[in-house]
């Protein structure tokens, strides 16, 4: 009885995950699967960018958390993103969601240029809070 259980727990519980995730609210935009793995690759980039920029701010090094911040994810990453075409595949909210986003990085490069560690914190949690809306409404998979 113990073996059959210690089998079947894991698989109820994949299969409820999986149900869960299907139907969790957001709207999935569908999209070719070259460009799903390249959405991914940018967005775990984001996530890496976002943590090296918090550890560069702790450090104060705010010209290098700036630097990060403007060519990752600020306004000035959208070419090596390939945001252009990425972006006709996306539903409004979703390109606002990412446009807040990169304007925001850039602010918060700005303030971080400055050494105004507050208001580019607050810049910060702009980049954030974008991640946050556009990750609760949409989904890729």
């Amino acid at each position: 009885m113990k073996k059959y259980l210690s089998i079947a727990a894991p698989i109820l519980l994949a299969s409820s995950y999986s149900v869960s995730m299907a139907d969790d609210g957001r709207k999935l935009v569908q999209l070719p699967e070259m460009m799903q793995q390249h959405m991914m690759a940018n967005m775990r980039d984001h996530l890496i960018a976002i943590n090296e920029i918090l550890i560069k701010m702790a450090n104060g090094a705010f010209e290098e958390a700036a630097e990060i911040a403007e060519y990752r994810l600020g306004m000035s990453s959208l070419e090596s993103h390939g945001a252009s075409h990425m972006a006709k595949f996306m539903p409004e909210g979703m390109r606002q969601a990412g446009t807040t986003m990169h304007k925001a990085a850039s602010r918060f490069a700005l303030k971080a240029q400055e050494e105004e560690v507050l208001p580019a914190y607050k810049a910060l949690s702009e980049v954030t809070s974008a991640c946050v809306a556009c990750h609760s409404g949409y989904r890729i998979r």
